[in-house]
């Protein structure tokens, strides 16, 4: 499992014009799904992203949660980050879980992200979405299971 976290000061997605999803400052997860992951990885990512400090504190320093500030989380799919980009210039997808499974696996990340904090909104998987943000600081990580 991959997940590409940004600390946002804003952000929504959109699919066919309209809004499904919008957050004000929070974070931003793109969520990468891979065959290997099970529900102890979705446990460990979820509280791992629920307890990551990446938003300053009152001396400047990256001490806070989004939990601590009771942020939004937009939680976005995007098989792409399953990609294997290590040889070639064209990437591999052997590495991603199928889609039936992944969505699965996606929707139960969702909802432990739900049970772990009451700010959560949505894409919807496998959908061509829009998603915009504005990146604060810029602060992003690559948190990989």
């Amino acid at each position: 499992m991959k997940v590409l976290l940004q600390r946002v000061l804003e952000s929504c997605v959109t699919i066919d014009g309209k809004t499904v999803g919008a957050i004000d400052r929070g974070l931003l997860l793109l969520i990468g799904i891979e065959k290997h992951d099970d529900s102890e990885t979705l446990k460990r990512m979820a509280q791992k992203v629920i307890d990551y400090r990446v938003f300053a504190d009152d001396e400047g320093k990256m001490n806070l949660s989004v939990r601590d500030i009771n942020g939004g989380i937009l939680a976005i799919s995007q098989f792409t980050l399953a990609a294997n980009t290590r040889k070639g210039l064209r990437p591999s997808f052997s590495s991603a879980a199928p889609p039936g499974s992944a969505e699965s696996l996606y929707d139960t990340f969702v909802q432990l992200l739900q049970d772990f904090h009451p700010h959560v909104e949505t894409g919807r998987f496998a959908a061509d979405m829009q998603v915009h943000l504005v990146n604060d600081g810029p602060v992003t990580f690559l948190l990989e299971a």
